[in-house]
């Protein structure tokens, strides 16, 4: 690796996507100051659960997935009427085609440049094939790739990580971008020069800013981002273009606690639990949808359910997550942590209610006879509980979960070379971006998988392009 020369790449922001920049600076040769105002590094990308999307990777292929052309049209189908809007500044069909062709490569960095089993591949809700790689082991995705990274760049002396560290605004000298503000812990104010990455996050968490300016029907939902003002109007300040920011994705699975079920804060309930064969239930026991549909669908599907009345302001269903034998197998790696905080726990089949038995010999029929007639599901993950008495000494998995405020598809506009963009179209001299903080991809739904992806692809561009920039100056 070249010695670093000149001015660092400044990294706003020490999830994913900022890691990524980094890496790809010091590649480059450049310095690298990454600045984040959470006390331990990882945003939320190292809560992230589910896996990474990518098509036409040699983990598909082991997994008898031997074509994948499909992947930009289930992102545009998921995308929605949205996808169609000439409104912004940024080029949907750009963003995505380039997302979306750049997916095996991402895959194949993380597996064999930074060192990440990825070799597990699951069907997801929205995806015509299955796409989303995990590890084979008990870490969860997000804070496998994200430990990873962060060992192999703090290998590096080029490499500064601060955290507790808020970046307050961006230095600007006749149009450019020349660096950033922050404040640390002590309270002391710095002046960081170079070019900036801006990878800070979405502003789910917001609820009392952003969220309830965009979205205040969402008011009163719980989430699975830790309350925090959004960083969005530093762009803004300097001329960057915000779009679809009422566009918010409520994930239809967040764990209900039984020790403190009203909690705001909630775990996610991955993706995969479905993916791998979970069905969901109503209070009574019904199934009530296909639970491999997007999650604009399945959410909206919970929230015409009848709802649990609070003393307060929150909105809360109690919906049944369930997962057989062979789907709680295929799982092991998330449901380790999620029976270890008490958010899931085992029965026999036989000590489920008689309407929840009914559903679970209706499901279990279906997916011998290989159709769900009742919703039309098409995959049924690696579920293998038979229907009827068969079944009644074998042990489920089951938990309680409700819709949450999850993940910001809206944000900066940007280009396919992750530079900002203003509304007429022309860049912000001296800023990148990639990442939750940024708009324009995702639409009105994002699918499962697809966070870390936009993650690690715009991210490593973001940080490539601000690495020239660097060297030139």
């Amino acid at each position: 690796m070249a010695q670093a020369t000149g001015r660092p790449v400044i990294v706003v922001g020490s999830g994913l996507a900022g890691l990524s920049a980094a890496h790809e600076a010091l590649q480059a040769g450049v310095a690298v100051h990454m600045l984040d105002r959470a006390p331990k590094p990882g945003g939320n990308s190292i809560k992230a659960s589910s896996g990474i999307n990518g098509a036409g990777t040699q983990f598909q292929r082991a997994a008898g997935v031997e074509r994948d052309d499909l992947f930009y049209d289930d992102t545009v189908r998921s995308g929605g009427r949205r996808f169609a809007s000439a409104e912004s500044s940024v080029d949907r069909p750009k963003l995505i085609g380039l997302l979306t062709q750049s997916s095996a490569d991402a895959v194949t960095w993380l597996a064999e440049e930074i060192g990440v089993d990825l070799s597990v591949v699951a069907p997801l809700g929205g995806h015509s094939l299955p796409r989303t790689h995990r590890g084979a082991g008990k870490t969860p995705p997000g804070a496998a790739i994200v430990m990873t990274l962060l060992t192999k760049l703090g290998e590096n002396r080029e490499f500064h990580l601060s955290n507790l560290a808020e970046v307050t605004s961006l230095t600007v000298l006749d149009g450019v971008v020349k660096g950033v503000r922050y404040v640390q812990d002590d309270g002391e104010q710095h002046d960081l020069e170079g070019p900036v990455v801006f990878a800070a996050g979405g502003f789910a968490g917001d609820a009392d800013g952003l969220l309830a300016k965009y979205r205040p029907d969402l008011a009163g939902l719980p989430s699975t981002n830790e309350a925090r003002p959004a960083p969005h109007g530093i762009l803004e300040a300097v001329g960057a273009e915000l779009v679809d920011m009422d566009s918010v994705q409520v994930h239809p699975t967040g764990f209900i606690d039984p020790k403190d079920p009203g909690a705001r804060y909630k775990f996610l309930a991955a993706e995969v639990l479905r993916g791998e064969g979970g069905i969901l239930l109503s209070e009574g026991g019904v199934r009530f949808v296909n639970e491999m549909r997007t999650r604009e669908h399945v959410s909206r599907a919970i929230m015409r359910l009848p709802r649990r009345e609070a003393e307060d302001s929150s909105r809360q269903w109690d919906v049944t997550l369930l997962m057989d034998p062979g789907a709680c197998e295929a799982a092991e790696g998330h449901l380790g942590f999620y029976l270890w905080k008490g958010l899931m726990e085992k029965k026999k089949v036989r000590d489920l209610g008689p309407a929840v038995i009914r559903a679970v010999d209706e499901y279990a029929a279906g997916v011998a006879s290989g159709t769900d007639s009742a919703f039309g599901r098409r995959t049924f993950g690696r579920w293998k509980l038979p229907a009827g008495e068969a079944n009644r000494e074998e042990e489920i998995c089951i938990g309680r979960v409700t819709p949450i405020t999850h993940f910001t598809m809206g944000g900066a506009s940007f280009n396919e070379r992750a530079q900002v963009l203003r509304k007429d179209r022309t860049v912000v001299d001296g800023l990148w971006a990639a990442g939750e903080v940024t708009g324009g991809i995702h639409g009105d739904n994002r699918l499962g998988g697809s966070s870390l992806l936009e993650c690690v692809v715009y991210g490593r561009i973001a940080g490539r392009e601000a690495a020239k920039a660097a060297k030139s100056s």
